[in-house]
C-alpha cells in the first residue's frame, strides 16, 4: 500500500501524523509519483491567467460604480451573502472535511460543502485536496506546492534578504498556481477522494458550480433591485469582488502566514498565527495551530483566537449533523506549546 493510501485509510491524529505519512523519507524530495502531470499546461495557465487578472480588473469597475453612484447596501449584503457560505464551503469542506478528515458527516452535507468550496473557483476539490495533503507533507521544504522559503533565493528576512523574501513571498501567494513542477497528484494524495462518488461528481462538474456561483449573486441582484442591471450590479459584488476577496485570503494563508506572525506551538516548518487575518479568512489564519494539529476540526485554541469555522463545526455537531469531530487534548497541546 502506498503511503498516501495509508495516509487516506489512516484515522485521524491530533500530534501531525497526517503531514508525514505522505512524505518520502524526512529530507528527501518528492518522488515522481506524488507530482501531479501536466495535462493542458498552457490551456491550464490561461485560465488561471483570467481567473486571476479578471476579478482585479473588475474590482475597478466596483470602485468606478462607487464614486459615480451611491454604493446600495443590496449590494454589500450580496457580497457578504455569498462571501461567507462559500468561504465556509472552502474552510470547512475543503479544508478540514475533505482534507484533514476533522469530523464526520452524511453524504448529504459533504457534497454541499463541496458544491459550496467549488464556487470559490479556486480549483476543483480533490486537485485541491490533493495539493494541501502535499503542503503538509513537505511543508516548507522543497515538494511543498507553495512555500514561500524553499527555491526562491531562500526567501527568508535573513540571508539573501529582501529579494529573496519577496520572490518567496509572490510565489507562495499567486505563482505557484503558475508552475505546475510540485503539485500533488490525485492518485498519490486523494485515493480517498477520487474513490467517494459525491465529491468525484462534485469534482467533475467544477464548471457548473463556479457558473452558480455567479448566477446566484445576479438573481439576488435582481431579485431584490427588480432589473436586469441591478442583476449585473450583484454579481459584480457578489461574483467578481467576492472572489478577488476570497482568494487573495486563501492565498495570504500560503504566503504571510509562512512568514509573518507569533509562533504558539514547535512544529518544523515556518507556520505563523496571523491575529488580523483570522476574520477574514473564517478562522483559518490560526495557521501554527493548524500546523502542529492538522487533524483537529478546531484552529482557534484560546478564548481569544476567533475561529468562525470551528464554531461553525461545533454548532453542526449539537445539531447532530456531523459526528466524531477531532479536537486536541490539553495534554498535547503542552507538550508541542513555546
Amino acid at each position: 500500500m502506498s503511503a498516501a493510501a495509508r495516509h487516506a485509510e489512516a484515522a485521524p491524529a491530533d500530534d501531525g501524523s497526517d503531514r508525514r505519512s505522505c512524505a518520502s523519507a524526512p529530507g528527501a524530495g518528492p518522488t515522481p509519483e506524488e507530482i501531479q502531470p501536466a495535462q493542458m499546461e498552457a490551456l491550464d495557465r490561461t485560465i488561471t491567467g483570467l481567473i486571476t487578472v479578471l476579478p482585479p480588473a473588475l474590482l475597478v469597475l466596483a470602485g468606478w460604480q462607487m464614486w459615480n453612484q451611491e454604493l446600495r447596501w443590496r449590494d454589500l449584503g450580496i457580497l457578504v451573502l455569498m462571501y461567507v457560505p462559500i468561504g465556509l464551503g472552502v474552510t470547512v469542506g475543503f479544508h478540514r472535511l475533505l482534507t484533514h478528515r476533522s469530523f464526520k458527516t452524511s453524504p448529504a452535507l459533504r457534497g454541499a460543502l463541496a458544491a459550496l468550496g467549488t464556487m470559490a473557483i479556486e480549483g476543483p476539490v480533490i486537485s485541491w485536496v490533493a495539493d494541501h495533503r502535499k503542503h503538509h507533507a513537505y511543508s516548507d521544504r522543497l515538494g511543498d506546492p507553495h512555500s514561500p522559503h524553499v527555491d526562491h533565493g531562500g526567501g527568508t528576512l535573513t540571508g539573501t534578504g529582501w529579494r529573496g523574501a519577496l520572490r518567496g513571498l509572490a510565489h507562495a501567494h499567486v505563482g505557484w498556481l503558475f508552475d505546475h513542477t510540485q503539485r500533488g497528484s490525485r492518485e498519490r494524495f486523494a485515493p480517498d477522494l477520487l474513490e467517494d462518488p459525491v465529491v468525484a461528481f462534485v469534482d467533475r462538474t467544477f464548471l457548473l458550480w463556479s457558473a452558480l456561483g455567479l448566477v446566484i449573486p445576479f438573481a439576488l441582484g435582481a431579485l431584490v433591485g427588480g432589473s436586469a442591471m441591478a442583476g449585473l450590479e450583484g454579481m459584480l459584488w457578489g461574483g467578481a469582488v467576492r472572489i478577488l476577496l476570497l482568494h487573495h485570503v486563501t492565498y495570504s494563508i500560503n504566503s504571510l502566514c509562512h512568514f509573518f506572525g507569533r509562533r504558539r506551538f514547535a512544529t518544523d516548518d515556518q507556520s505563523r498565527n496571523l491575529a488580523w487575518l483570522a476574520p477574514l479568512s473564517l478562522g483559518e489564519a490560526w495557521h501554527n495551530n493548524h500546523h502542529a494539529f492538522p487533524t483537529s476540526a478546531f484552529h482557534g485554541l484560546g478564548r481569544r483566537e476567533l475561529d468562525v469555522s470551528g464554531l461553525v463545526i461545533a454548532t453542526l455537531e449539537r445539531a447532530g449533523l456531523v459526528w466524531d469531530v477531532q479536537r486536541v487534548s490539553p495534554r498535547r497541546r503542552l507538550a508541542k506549546a513555546l
